[in-house]
């Protein structure tokens, strides 16, 4: 596998653009992480459970099941994969801010250089607050001044 020769994108050049799939993805994520989303799995399996009695064959009744429950996790694990790769890409550009004030503030207490400007970092930091509401999988870059 090659890598990808990639520009590391700082909090501020990430695009607050969020496609549908994204948004989609994180309703769903947010959703199937509460205790109502839970007790209604738990009331779709008590109302299946009896429902033995008007099917008669147990192999209709453990298909039924099976079906459906492979299809929800098949697509709850792409939904919740795209939440969590949304997520680790947040983390990353705020490492990448922590990295670079961190370093631009070394070299200058190294150089003791006290009137430097460290106004982009401190937008860099500020911008990172947050991120990962704004996080797409799809390229997020923010177009620059002169692209569209």
């Amino acid at each position: 596998m090659g890598k990808e020769n990639r520009t590391v994108l700082m909090p501020t050049e990430v695009s607050t653009r969020v496609g549908f799939f994204d948004r989609f993805a994180g309703m769903a994520s947010l959703i199937a992480g509460r205790a109502a989303f839970f007790a209604f799995c738990v009331l779709l399996i008590v109302v299946w459970a009896p429902s033995i009695l008007l099917l008669r064959d147990i192999d209709t009744w453990q298909l039924i099941i099976n079906t459906a429950t492979t299809i929800i996790t098949f697509l709850m694990v792409a939904l919740l994969q795209n939440s969590q790769t949304r997520n680790d890409q947040a983390v990353h550009h705020k490492l990448n801010a922590i990295a670079d004030a961190l370093s631009d503030l070394m070299v200058q207490l190294e150089r003791g250089l006290p009137d430097r400007d460290l106004s982009q970092d401190v937008k860099e930091l500020r911008a990172a607050i947050g991120l990962e509401e704004h996080e797409s999988t799809s390229d997020n870059a923010a177009a620059a001044p002169g692209r569209s």
